[in-house]
C-alpha cells in the first residue's frame, strides 16, 4: 500500500470514529439519481469534476482510481449540483463537531465611535494675521520692533514714519482757520487730509501745537507674534507698503494626514482634543475647521485643518500634537473577523440555523472594529455564525449544494419531492450503540460503494434490540440521521457454511 493510500485510509478512520459523515440536507431522491448515472460519458452529461464520495474535499480533472479508497472517482454532472436549495444546508453530527473544534459566535449589535487618533504639525491661524501698511511716501526714522518672530500686544509700538507729504494739507487746514476762512472751506481742507490717510491722532496734535506734524507712530493691530518684517530703520516707504504683519496666537491651526477612509467619516464641527506630544499633560480643546480638497495620491491621505485653542500662547508653529478625534457613535451589527470567509469577489459566513444545519451566506461588510467586523446587510441580530472551522465543513456542500455558484436553476420537475431510496447490503454487525450500529458490509451497488466498516443511525434508540455484535445481517438503509445514513430494517441470517 503506498503513502497516499495510507493516508486516506487514517483519514477515513479518523471521521468514522468521531461518529458520523457530512452530508447535505437535500431531497434524498436527486442525490441517489445523481449517484447512480455517475458513470463516465453517461448520455453526454457535462461532468464538472470527478470525486471520491467517501472523502468529498479534494476534487480532480481527470477520473482514475481514488487515493484515499480502493474505488474508482465518481463524477459530479452539472445537472445533478441543482435543485439543492438552501433550505436543505448541511448537517455535521454532534461528535465530528466536537473533535473538529467548531466554535460559535452570535451576531450581536454594538455601540461603535469612528474616534482616532491623528498626528498634527501647528501652523499660524491666517484669518488672525492683521498686515501693517503705510499709505504715504516718507522714510523709517525708528523702529521699535527689529526682529521677526517678536511678540508684541495691541497698540504696542513698532515703527516711527517721517511722511514730508502730509506737511502742504495740513498747513494748508491751519492757515485756513487762522485766516476766519468758511466753514465749508475748513471743512473741505479736512476732508483732503482724511482722503490722503493722515491719522486722526496726527490731524489732533497738529491742531493743539499749531503747527504741521509729519511724523507718526506705527502701532500693532493685535496681539501676535511679527511673523513678516517687511523694513529696516532709515529706509524709504511707498504708499501701500507692508512693513509688518502680525500674526494672532489666540487660535492656531492643526493640519493633519487623514486616510481616505476616515476622512469621508468627518463633518466640519467635529470636536477634537489636542495633546501636545512633548507634554502629555498639555491638552486643548480643537475643533474640525476645514478638510483641503486634496488628496495626496501616494499615501492616499487627505489635509484635516483643525482649530485650536492657545489663549494660553503654549502653542507655537512646528509644534506637533496627537489629536484625538470624537466621531460619532453608530449602531451596528458586528462578527468576528475570523468567522468571514473572504473569496476576493464577496464575503461569506456559514450561519447556523436553528435545525441545527449550516447554510453559507453571501454578507455585505462594513468597517473594521478591533476584532470584529461590520456586517451592513445579510445577516440578523441574534443569528450564530461558525467563528472556528468553517473551512472544514463540506466543501463540496457549501459551495455546489447551499451556495449554487456552478448550478441551473431548478426546473418544476425537479422541484416535486422525490421517494425515499433504499440501499441494500450484507455484513457483519461489529458494535452496538444507543444511538447506532457499526457495520461491516459488502459493497454497495445504488451508491458505488465497496467493501468498508462504518456506522448507521437508528430511527431510535429502541430499534433493533435483537441484533448483537458478531451477528450476520441483512440489512437496508436511507439517508438521513446525524451520521449520514439511517438504518431502515435489519435481519439476521445464518453465515454459510464453509465445505
Amino acid at each position: 500500500m503506498n503513502r497516499k493510500l495510507t493516508a486516506g485510509m487514517l483519514l477515513l478512520a479518523a471521521l468514522l470514529l468521531a461518529g458520523g459523515a457530512f452530508y447535505l440536507g437535500r431531497k434524498t431522491g436527486q442525490h441517489a439519481d445523481a449517484a447512480m448515472s455517475s458513470a463516465p460519458g453517461a448520455e453526454g452529461r457535462k461532468v464538472l469534476y470527478w470525486h471520491d464520495p467517501m472523502v468529498p474535499g479534494p476534487r480532480f480533472d481527470q477520473p482514475g482510481k481514488s487515493p484515499f479508497m480502493d474505488m474508482q472517482l465518481v463524477p459530479m454532472y452539472a445537472d445533478s449540483a441543482t435543485g439543492t436549495g438552501s433550505e436543505g444546508g448541511v448537517k455535521i453530527s454532534p461528535a465530528v463537531q466536537q473533535n473538529l473544534g467548531i466554535r460559535y459566535a452570535g451576531v450581536r449589535r454594538v455601540e461603535t465611535s469612528s474616534s482616532f487618533d491623528a498626528i498634527g504639525a501647528v501652523q499660524f491661524d491666517e484669518r488672525l494675521n492683521a498686515a501693517v501698511q503705510t499709505r504715504v511716501a516718507g522714510y523709517v526714522e525708528g523702529l521699535s520692533v527689529r526682529a521677526p518672530m517678536e511678540r508684541v500686544r495691541k497698540g504696542q509700538a513698532l515703527a516711527t514714519v517721517f511722511a514730508p507729504d502730509w506737511l502742504g494739507p495740513q498747513n494748508e487746514w491751519l492757515a485756513l482757520r487762522r485766516s476766519g476762512a468758511s466753514p465749508d472751506l475748513v471743512a473741505a481742507a479736512r476732508e483732503r487730509m482724511r482722503a490722503m490717510s493722515i491719522p486722526a491722532e496726527l490731524i489732533r496734535r497738529s491742531e493743539e501745537a499749531g503747527t504741521a506734524q509729519a511724523r507718526y507712530v506705527l502701532t500693532a493691530p493685535v496681539d501676535g507674534v511679527v511673523a513678516e518684517l517687511g523694513v529696516r530703520e532709515g529706509v524709504a516707504v511707498t504708499p501701500g507698503m507692508t512693513l509688518f504683519r502680525i500674526a494672532g496666537l489666540q487660535k492656531v491651526w492643526a493640519v493633519a494626514e487623514i486616510p481616505e477612509a476616515q476622512a469621508v467619516r468627518l463633518g466640519r464641527g467635529q470636536k477634537a482634543r489636542a495633546v501636545l506630544q512633548a507634554d502629555a499633560s498639555e491638552s486643548f480643546d480643537g475643533a474640525l475647521d476645514e478638510i483641503l480638497p486634496e488628496i495626496n495620491t501616494a499615501t492616499r491621505t487627505l489635509k484635516a485643518r483643525f482649530e485650536v485653542d492657545n489663549r494660553a500662547g503654549k502653542l507655537t508653529p512646528g509644534m506637533l500634537l496627537r489629536l484625538q478625534v470624537a466621531g460619532p457613535a453608530a449602531s451596528r451589527l458586528v462578527v468576528p473577523s475570523e468567522a468571514v470567509i473572504r473569496t476576493g469577489k464577496r464575503a461569506v459566513v456559514i450561519v447556523r440555523r436553528a435545525d441545527g444545519a449550516f447554510e453559507p451566506r453571501d454578507v455585505s461588510l462594513g468597517a473594521d472594529a478591533g476584532d470584529d467586523t461590520e456586517v451592513v446587510s445579510g445577516l440578523a441580530e441574534g443569528e450564530q455564525v461558525v467563528a472556528s472551522g468553517q473551512f472544514l465543513i463540506d466543501s463540496e456542500a457549501r459551495l455546489r449544494s447551499v451556495l449554487g455558484s456552478m448550478a441551473a436553476p431548478a426546473s418544476a420537475s425537479q422541484a416535486a419531492s422525490p421517494a425515499v431510496v433504499l440501499h441494500k447490503a450484507e455484513g457483519r454487525v461489529e458494535s452496538v450503540a444507543a444511538d447506532g450500529i457499526t457495520i461491516s458490509h459488502g459493497p454497495v451497488a445504488t451508491l458505488l460503494w465497496p467493501s468498508m466498516t462504518m456506522g448507521f443511525s437508528k430511527a431510535s434508540r429502541s430499534a433493533f434490540a435483537d441484533i448483537k455484535p458478531g451477528d450476520s445481517v441483512r440489512f437496508e438503509f436511507k439517508e438521513g440521521g446525524p451520521m449520514g445514513y439511517e438504518l431502515v430494517s435489519v435481519q439476521r441470517v445464518q453465515p454459510a457454511r464453509k465445505p
